[in-house]
């Protein structure tokens, strides 16, 4: 979970059963975007956030074929909190990594 996720979606999906690491209990939460992204992929996790700025990122990565483990993004006003837990789920419990390696999923499904 990138720093400006709310506790309640880290707290949420952990009450389903879905193993979550926020940047912050990583010791990542000064860490740059491109830094974070690197992180994620090391520890073999998805990111999820609600920054834009990530959206850039992985468009550089996917041009220039620098590999990441993946970004599920929705926007934090437009995605009610209930159905961003639903679709983080279903994508956790119905995905492996290699799946989301080098996309950028968008939220709501």
């Amino acid at each position: 979970m990138d720093v400006q996720v709310r506790r309640a979606l880290t707290e949420g999906l952990r009450l389903r059963g879905i193993d979550v690491i926020a940047a912050q209990e990583d010791g990542a939460s000064e860490l740059s975007d491109s830094d974070l992204l690197d992180r994620t992929g090391l520890l073999g996790r998805v990111l999820f956030t609600h920054d834009k700025d990530f959206l850039r990122e992985a468009t550089e990565r996917q041009q220039s074929g620098r590999s990441f483990a993946g970004i599920v993004y929705a926007h934090q006003i437009e995605v009610a909190i209930g159905r961003c837990l639903n679709d983080l789920e279903i994508i956790a419990k119905a995905s492996d990594p290699d799946d989301l390696a080098n996309r950028v999923i968008y939220l709501p499904l």
